[in-house]
């Protein structure tokens, strides 16, 4: 269709006019076409824009390359920007977790505080008892 030297981006973008003009024009007539050449009359608008497109240097032509460019650019922009913002959550999320592994250990350490002290709480009565009896015991024995 064009020679290999032809920028791919405005032979694409040739086509893509192509395409966008024959929807707008016979677009509601594709589905009803009977013979082979129903729309002949298109071929004056394909001439008229394979002439706009056969000099690449054109302005008009170098304007479409360059919006073209522009979009991979913005595209590739946004990409960036997108993994430099995950990278920045990602230290965010490693700060939390290092965060989180220190209150952890914290918790576990006061956990076993607070059993300890409750398991206090819970004999020291009874083995308080205990030694008082014993010690009665004992005294009872040295003075009989």
């Amino acid at each position: 269709m064009c020679d290999r030297s032809y920028p791919k981006k405005l032979a694409f973008q040739y086509l893509e006019d192509l395409k966008n003009e024959f929807e707008r024009v016979n677009g509601s007539q594709i589905e009803t076409a009977a013979r082979p050449y129903a729309f002949i009359k298109f071929d004056t608008f394909i001439q008229k824009t394979k002439k706009l497109y056969l000099d690449t240097r054109t302005q008009r032509n170098l304007a479409k390359l360059n919006d073209e460019l522009y979009e991979v650019h913005q595209i590739m922009t946004r990409n960036v920007q997108e993994v430099l913002g995950v990278g920045e959550k990602l230290d965010q999320v490693s700060e939390m977790s290092s965060r989180l592994t220190s209150d952890t250990r914290i918790y576990a350490d006061k956990a076993k505080d607070l059993n300890r002290q409750a398991l206090i709480r819970k004999y020291a009565p009874v083995a308080i008892v205990i030694g008082v009896v014993l010690m009665l015991f004992w005294i009872k024995n040295k003075i009989w």
